[in-house]
């Protein structure tokens, strides 16, 4: 007969596996791989929807998208504090998995978006767009029908539409009364806003980053708790969990945006809700494999304690919807994030430093000195490869060259991809260096991940003044040859950064540094949109006005923070022999 030990983990019957491994691990990894199919379904489309849809400048769009990405990162702090003292991972990967699958579907309701309008001499036109891909199309409506037009610096002006005869743009606006070409100060343009849809976005994205807050962190930690202390598994357990999340990145990132780009927007956050539907299902359904792990610390106070009545894990639920509504609030004014966000971060990290100096000696004080230097440098590193989801993105739409077939939804699918092939490549590499004593220490890695995510944007800076057409698009291979880089960098700094956390923190405050360590994360994502705003340029109705002025700008942009990136490398590899001294004998 069975028992459970004080973690609720199954004790006394013989463990199941599947492939060698607690079988446990199967229902997590399709849990995860769905899940990230969701996320990272969503985020493809994220800032292009909301420049094409909702009309926002690309400066507002990529403001939302970085206190998007800050506090995504960010409540994954609490959530895990949440599930360590009160609920356990299990049940706070539930209350996540919900809000989430409530969030993704309600990114489907777009509502009407945003509707431009151009005014010349006195008349009114609506501006409408006809496709979602970089060969949209702008439309001035009137009364005799829609006539075809371009907006560059110069003026508005009538042209013609691939696959009519020539002239027919300048037929219809003769026969519209529409001019055929407007000087750049005769004209005016206003937008109007759709507030319920507007409103309805935010609830959406408040409610994925509560949801996320609760199961980032905490389905990881199922998975370790699948493993009893010292099992040589572990580490291959964790590898296969890695290959979901990519797995789920490439499927969420091909077909999601496929139905976004061709049928609608709703169609392709659609996808993404029904993905994240099936991992809840595929979670609890799979609840017998997980035998019991990953329950709460005190399952009987869980079970008896009530707060105003109401038992303490229902409380958490109604908590986790209460949440929602601040961070709606945040999410409109998403200023105010990006203002005291880093403050926040330097006074916590200051006191960190602080408590460190003067409370710790020797050994534990160099370990965690060294710890919080590899921490303020990865906020670097994440500020320059989080550009994937904003300025990237941009770029590909404004500035990249691509096949009728290809969207700029589908580069999102560039790294995750790579990781695939390559991450198993990078184990194996550093196991076979550290066999022959010669596996570089964790700061050359984050000197390494420096450097390639540098060289990534130098890459793409090069392209942009000796490689664009006359359109003033570069060809998608060279963006390619960015992520190429850049997830070299990753393979390099991300998969060594929470083992470096776990290494080299003082075991009564690796839960102090783990938070340290999202909360950098969350910061990158400010400093991210930052510089992505820096690359922004005007558009009407989505589209951007000046191709010339857009290129110029992101090869100005990246040749700056691609130096940036190469040259801080250099520095930390400089003083990672001093680094790796103050690790005290920790690899």
């Amino acid at each position: 007969m069975s028992t459970t030990d004080a973690g609720g983990a199954l004790i006394g019957d013989p463990r199941k596996t599947f492939l060698g491994h607690p079988r446990g691990l199967v229902v997590l990894f399709f849990t995860e791989m769905w899940e990230r199919f969701s996320f990272y379904g969503m985020r493809a489309m994220l800032t292009l929807y909301l420049i094409q849809h909702f009309l926002f400048g690309p400066v507002e769009a990529q403001g939302i998208y970085a206190a998007y990405g800050a506090l995504v990162y960010l409540l994954p702090v609490v959530g895990g504090l949440i599930a360590d003292k009160y609920l356990g991972s299990r049940k706070a990967v539930i209350i996540g998995a919900v809000l989430l699958v409530a969030g993704h579907f309600t990114m489907a309701f777009e509502g009407s978006g945003g509707r431009e309008f151009i005014t010349v001499g006195g008349t009114e036109y609506a501006i409408q767009v006809e496709g979602r891909n970089t060969d949209r199309q702008l439309y001035a409506v009137t009364d005799a029908g829609r006539v075809p037009i371009s907006i560059a610096p110069e003026g508005v002006s009538v042209v013609d539409v691939a696959g009519q005869p020539a002239g027919s743009g300048a037929q219809l606006a003769t026969a519209a009364a529409f001019p055929a070409t407007i000087a750049a100060d005769g004209y005016t343009t206003r937008i109007d806003r759709d507030p319920s849809g507007e409103m309805t976005l935010f609830l959406a994205l408040s409610l994925i980053i509560v949801g996320v807050g609760f199961l980032k962190a905490n389905i990881s930690t199922v998975v370790g708790h699948l493993y009893e202390e010292n099992d040589p598994r572990r580490d291959g357990g964790f590898t296969l969990f890695y290959v979901g999340i990519n797995l789920g990145s490439v499927l969420a990132t091909g077909l999601c945006s496929y139905l976004g780009f061709t049928y609608g927007w709703a169609y392709g956050f659609g996808l993404a809700g029904f993905g994240m539907l099936l991992g809840l299902a595929t979670f609890l359904l799979g609840q017998s494999w997980l035998e019991g792990r990953g329950g709460p610390p005190n399952p009987e106070k869980l079970a008896g304690t009530k707060v105003l009545g109401i038992p303490l894990e229902a409380t958490f639920w109604i908590l986790g919807l209460i949440a929602v509504f601040p961070v709606w609030l945040l999410m409109q004014r998403h200023e105010i994030i990006s203002t005291a966000l880093p403050w926040l971060a330097g006074i916590i990290f200051a006191l960190v430093v602080g408590y460190t100096v003067i409370k710790l000696q020797g050994a534990e004080r160099a370990r965690m000195l060294v710890a919080q230097v590899l921490i303020f440098f990865s906020v670097l590193f994440w500020a320059l490869f989080e550009q994937a989801g904003s300025s990237l993105t941009l770029f590909a739409d404004q500035s990249t060259a691509m096949p009728s077939w290809f969207n700029a939804g589908y580069t999102q699918m560039f790294n995750p991809g790579i990781i695939v092939i390559f991450g198993p490549i990078f184990a194996a590499l550093w196991v076979w260096l550290g066999k022959r004593n010669k596996e570089p220490s964790t700061p050359v890695k984050f000197s390494f991940g420096l450097m390639f995510v540098g060289l990534g944007f130098l890459v793409l800076s090069w392209a942009a003044v000796t490689q664009a057409g006359v359109d003033f698009r570069v060809p998608l291979f060279f963006l390619f040859l960015t992520y190429f880089f850049h997830t070299m960098g990753e393979l390099c700094l991300s998969p060594v950064g929470l083992s470096m956390i776990t290494k080299l923190s003082v075991d009564r405050l690796v839960g102090m540094m783990m938070g340290v360590w999202f909360l950098s994360s969350s910061v990158a994502h400010i400093v991210a949109g930052i510089i992505a705003q820096a690359t922004a340029t005007d558009t009407v109705a989505g589209v951007v006005t000046n191709p010339q002025l857009a290129l110029d700008t992101y090869s100005s942009i990246f040749g700056t923070i691609g130096w940036t990136g190469v040259g801080v490398g250099v520095l930390l590899l400089l003083l990672s022999p001093v680094l790796k001294k103050g690790m005290a004998g920790v690899r």
